[in-house]
């Protein structure tokens, strides 16, 4: 195992758990580390810090995932990592009424650039850097020993792993079989998840809360569902009893998944629409119509620092389009998925558009990660999701 020193001036971040390490917290990197080494941490004096992977001689150069300075890295490392996520997972979120969550949340399960979505007897894999990518022939090993899943199926194919990384995007079988489609529950609700070609791993697992808290809002409401994938807030709405509901997404083919959702729960799909267009789009040309209640859960507008501006136009637009179509009284359920926009500011964009349109807002719930999604408390960057529940 390669030792590396930190500088002094610099070990705070690694002493207070920080799971990052960047290429100048670091004395001297030697030539020709591969990916995926193991490193372990010292400090000027030589005493063990932390211990990790090399993942490149980029910006972040060590992923920490771990402080016991006599673990072994093999199978069993990674076995150990798994089962204490699992057992956080089925003390916590696991139950009759749902069986479907996040496993492992990269660095906030001590598992750095590695994502595991579970569906049901299913397991979805992404690895999203280099030095994760090296391990995965263990990572399936001790998934299959420790949860015992009918089937793995691999989804790297996310951006950042070729524009980041540089890395080829991989999706394909890693063990047993996967249907190309799986049902699950969540909160005693069902659901067809097309973990082959769906967005992200297949389904927005990180939502769970904020659809279980939309029941109360509901009841004879007309609802508009805006980015409404393949209408898992749709079912909250109907089954809460909602007089209408309209669902609107860019995606024909995750519209007519949302259809099999509604009749997958013995709903009334005569009480819905279904529109496949741009949201933004819709907004601006359904100006006339009123709705009682408003879900905005849009991809990330932000996709990097550099994009902040351009994607604070969006979160302006669809918010004060949405907020001038709301009935008085009405609820806006307002999300936004990007990381480089803290929850104040977010905040603070509802508040100016509050005046621009007029309307006073009461933030009735916020919401962030749900459980399965827990994150590290110094790893601020970790954070992404961000949900207001708001009455005008």
């Amino acid at each position: 195992m390669v030792t590396l020193k930190i500088k002094r001036q610099k070990s705070g971040p690694v002493i207070n758990r920080h799971p990052w390490v960047f290429s100048q917290a670091l004395r001297d990197i030697p030539d020709n580390l591969k990916p995926g080494a193991p490193v372990r941490l010292i400090n000027e004096n030589g005493g063990f810090l932390a211990s990790g992977y090399f993942n490149s001689y980029s910006q972040i150069t060590v992923r920490i995932w771990g402080y016991d300075e006599n673990e072994e890295i093999d199978k069993n490392f990674f076995v150990k990592r798994i089962k204490k996520a699992y057992e956080i997972r089925r003390e916590y979120v696991e139950s009759t009424k749902t069986d479907s969550y996040r496993l492992i949340n990269g660095e906030n399960d001590f598992l750095p650039g590695l994502i595991i979505d579970k569906y049901n007897d299913y397991l979805v894999m992404q690895c999203h850097t280099r030095g994760i990518e090296c391990w995965k022939d263990n990572i399936v090993k001790a998934l299959i020993e420790t949860i015992k899943p009918m089937g793995i199926y691999e989804r790297s194919d996310i951006p950042s792993r070729k524009n980041i990384e540089r890395l080829e995007n991989q999706s394909g079988l890693l063990y047993g079989s996967v249907p190309d489609l799986i049902i699950i529950k969540e909160n005693g609700f069902n659901f067809f998840v097309d973990v082959k070609q769906g967005q992200k791993t297949g389904f927005y697992l990180d939502q769970r809360d904020k659809r279980q808290a939309l029941l109360k809002y509901v009841k004879d409401k007309s609802v508009l569902n805006c980015f409404s994938y393949t209408g898992a807030f749709s079912v909250y709405a109907l089954a809460g009893g909602a007089q209408r509901i309209t669902s609107v997404d860019a995606s024909s083919a995750s519209l007519e998944l949302a259809k099999e959702n509604i009749k997958l729960n013995k709903l009334d799909i005569g009480k819905c629409e279904f529109i496949c267009d741009d949201v933004k789009k819709y907004l601006k040309n359904v100006s006339d119509e009123r709705f009682n209640l408003i879900i905005l859960d849009p991809p990330a507008f932000i996709k990097d620092r550099r994009k902040k501006k351009e994607g604070l136009v969006g979160y302006r637009g669809i918010n004060e389009m949405a907020l001038r179509i709301l009935t008085e009284n009405g609820i806006l359920a307002t999300c936004s998925c990007s990381a480089h926009l803290s929850l104040q500011d977010f905040r603070y964009l509802l508040v100016e558009l509050g005046g621009r349109v007029r309307k006073s807002l009461q933030f009735l719930e916020t919401y962030t990660h749900g459980i399965d999604h827990a994150e590290l408390a110094p790893f601020i960057e970790g954070e992404y999701l961000k949900c207001f529940f708001i009455i005008t």
